[in-house]
């Protein structure tokens, strides 16, 4: 057993707050809104973000402080932009020896890090204290206990295994990777392609265009990850092609759904509306993905015009055309 802190109460740090009681750890769940740490606590329930029922062992709180009080392993479970600000607050109730482990997904806009490049900036964390948990983790199917499997990166061994024990139930499988840059940019990189595929959709494009999106949104995911120096069996695994097929599928991924609105004529602030009142992950993160990309001489035809048609206003018809009038060359 670990006490464990979930710093943050959405959808996904909410489902593994459930897995981890399930796993028979001490759990602590973190939200920011007092009334909302109230509710969990009273009904065991998140309506907001993840309606079903969370073990009474799940106990919420608003106080960071008393929700790292003793935790040796905390879970990060903010939006990937808002991490530095968030973790900048909490790094002084952090135990010394704690394993730090990122739940976000993205690449920081102002400098380009990594979310585990980001916690050991903020928090002088040696890096082997820092885990990273990705893969085809749809939020909702997990909580209902579909059987699910998932990635647990960490340059330490020992803390991976230790993660590993503390996420295992009989309905979510965790493996263990050593490859913490490629856990992570198959995270950030898939929100963007999700974003694609809806678009397609949206314009009512079929199969054929959505598993040409996804073979092809994988080459460049892989380009990049490998010229940061991932390895490639990582990108065609669990939290490579594993989470981008999810991702990119699923009627559950906001991503899909936003660019789906927007492939349908929706405006972008109708798509947030439309999605729960958020903006998708993949519409900031196809602008630091991108500056990332280009910083390395790594070409991504995908991610550029994903960013075209959120941010330079061009039409998904016009995206499609583009793509396709792109210089023919070998596979």
């Amino acid at each position: 057993m670990v006490e464990a802190a979930v710093m943050g109460a959405g959808a996904w740090g909410s489902a593994l707050a459930k897995v981890l009681a399930d796993a028979g750890n001490k759990v602590t769940l973190w939200t920011r809104r007092p009334e909302l740490a109230d509710e969990i606590n009273r009904t065991h329930r998140n309506a907001a973000y993840l309606d079903v029922a969370l073990p009474e062992s799940v106990r919420a709180t608003s106080d960071p402080d008393e929700a790292l009080s003793g935790a040796c392993t905390v879970l990060l479970a903010v939006p990937s932009q808002t991490l530095r600000d968030n973790l900048g607050g909490w790094t002084k109730f952090l135990n010394a020896d704690a394993t730090l482990v990122s739940l976000a997904k993205g690449i920081e806009l102002d400098t380009l890090l990594r979310m585990s490049q980001v916690i050991v900036q903020v928090t002088g964390a040696d890096p082997g204290r820092v885990a990273v948990v990705s893969g085809p983790n749809l939020a909702r199917e997990i909580a209902e206990e579909q059987p699910a499997a998932t990635v647990v990166a960490c340059t330490d061994s020992g803390r991976a295994v230790a993660l590993q024990r503390a996420l295992s139930t009989s309905y979510l499988r965790p493996y263990t990777n050593a490859d913490v840059i490629g856990t992570e940019i198959g995270g950030a990189c898939k929100n963007v392609i999700a974003l694609a595929c809806g678009m397609a959709a949206g314009v009512g494009l079929g199969e054929n265009t959505a598993a040409a999106i996804i073979t092809r949104g994988l080459a460049e995911i892989m380009r990049l990850g490998i010229a940061l120096g991932a390895k490639p069996t990582t990108l065609a695994g669990l939290a490579g092609i594993g989470d981008l097929v999810a991702t990119c599928t699923s009627p559950y991924s906001r991503n899909r759904s936003f660019g789906e609105r927007l492939g349908s004529g929706g405006t972008m602030e109708a798509a947030r509306q439309a999605t729960g009142g958020h903006v998708a992950e993949g519409v900031t993160s196809c602008v630091s993905v991108l500056a990332l990309a280009s910083s390395y001489d790594v070409e991504m035809p995908l991610t550029d015009a994903v960013h075209r048609v959120c941010h330079k206003g061009l039409s998904v018809d016009e995206a499609v055309a583009l793509l396709l009038g792109r210089t023919k060359k070998p596979e």
